[in-house]
């Protein structure tokens, strides 16, 4: 048998691009791949729910149980590092991950993210921000990359980008929905890629 990648998803919210995941995963497009684990910062986040209909081990861990960012962070390291996963992806996680986490598991880190890096990424740039970034600045095309997960946020070397032409009439709202829709395709499709990578020893940070 060949070897299973160990992956582990981190979500915040409906966790479309799990349900993706999951999908590519039932259907047999994420052979090598077993998702052990789906971490939460929300206990209403609808992800959890995906997760537990495919009877996926599912841990909510929530800033506001915790002190400090740092302590909140060390949770989630120990929560991971329990696990064992050899690789993770972000799916709507709108946390920063500490410099602990990115240390452990440097270079295995996967998030996906609704612009076309560098552009329209960092701080505060996420869902319809990065929209209506995209719209105010009359870009003429837009999309979504997969990168690597370092210590700034959307900085990590791009592994791949899909676009889409930005229309005349569009509103934050078809934008975004034109840009998920590739989502949902490249990144099953990069998750499958990298964890091949993974496992022939050709992954670099």
């Amino acid at each position: 048998m060949p070897k299973m990648v160990r992956a582990a998803v981190l979500v915040s919210g409906g966790g479309s691009n799990l349900g993706a995941i999951l999908k590519a995963k039932t259907a047999g497009k994420l052979p090598h791949v077993e998702i052990i684990l789906v971490l939460s910062s929300r206990s209403d986040a609808y992800a959890i729910e995906r997760a537990r209909s495919h009877e996926i081990a599912c841990v909510v861990v929530e800033p506001k149980q915790f002190p400090t960012d740092q302590a909140f962070q060390t949770a989630i390291l120990e929560t991971l590092v329990k696990s064992r996963p050899d690789v993770i992806c972000l799916a709507g996680y709108v946390k920063k991950i500490g410099p602990g986490i990115i240390e452990r598991f440097r270079g295995r880190i996967l998030n996906i993210h609704p612009a076309l890096l560098p552009k329209y990424g960092g701080p505060g740039m996420y869902g319809r921000f990065v929209h209506e970034a995209v719209l105010k600045a009359g870009e003429k095309e837009s999309g979504c990359s997969v990168h690597l997960v370092d210590e700034e946020f959307d900085h990590g070397r791009v592994l791949a980008q899909a676009k889409v032409p930005v229309l005349p009439n569009d509103t934050p709202e078809l934008l975004a929905a034109r840009v998920l829709e590739q989502e949902h395709l490249l990144y099953p499709k990069m998750v499958r890629e990298f964890c091949e990578k993974l496992m022939a020893g050709g992954v670099t940070s």
